[in-house]
């Protein structure tokens, strides 16, 4: 793959489709700047900081730009798992997806078959990701639009009592942040 890469950008390089000093400053803004690690260390502060998680969950937006995470003009709304109810999030028309905190969206968020299942059998979709909840646990969908984004802030993993923001963070996945995954728990395998 990375082969194909390579040879793709030298022919659109050469050809003057693509400055490479541009497409340097882009990857790097996705490898270091912008990604599930932003969204990892909002949800780690929001487990250890209950002030900063009343902050977002009333106003994500204020609240993630407090730490300096400036985003785009869309609005973020946090929605909290809890061990009586678990969010998910799903674009039904197309693929928003809060890049800003959570970095490129996954092909399977894009695809037809999730954005049309998670609405019609979420609890069926988080099977199929290896999600299995208690039957009487209320699973609500939330439908990203260009305007309104979601961020899911996880249940905090038991057995994480004293843990750093960052070793938290760790334990805080883009599924999970989505809602198709969990966070993981302590001694688990990335």
């Amino acid at each position: 793959m990375q082969l194909r890469v390579r040879a793709l950008e030298t022919i659109l390089t050469e050809k003057g489709y693509v400055d490479p000093k541009a497409l340097d400053f882009i990857i790097d803004a996705y490898e270091t700047k912008i990604g599930p690690h932003i969204g990892a260390h909002i949800v780690a502060k929001a487990w250890t900081d209950p002030d900063f998680k009343h902050r977002l969950v009333a106003d994500a937006t204020a609240a993630v730009g407090s730490l300096g995470f400036a985003g785009r003009a869309t609005h973020l709304i946090a929605v909290e798992n809890t061990p009586r109810l678990h969010n998910m999030v799903v674009c039904t028309l197309c693929s928003c997806y809060p890049w800003e905190v959570l970095g490129l969206p996954p092909v399977w968020y894009k695809s037809a078959p999730y954005r049309s299942r998670a609405v019609i059998d979420p609890r069926c979709v988080l099977a199929d990701f290896g999600v299995t909840l208690p039957a009487d646990t209320e699973i609500r969908v939330w439908d990203s639009t260009a305007e309104t984004r979601y961020l899911v802030v996880p249940m905090r993993p038991a057995g994480t009592e004293g843990w750093s923001e960052e070793k938290l963070a760790g334990l805080v996945t883009r599924d999970s942040m989505v809602g198709t995954g969990l966070a993981r728990a302590p001694g688990a395998a990335p």
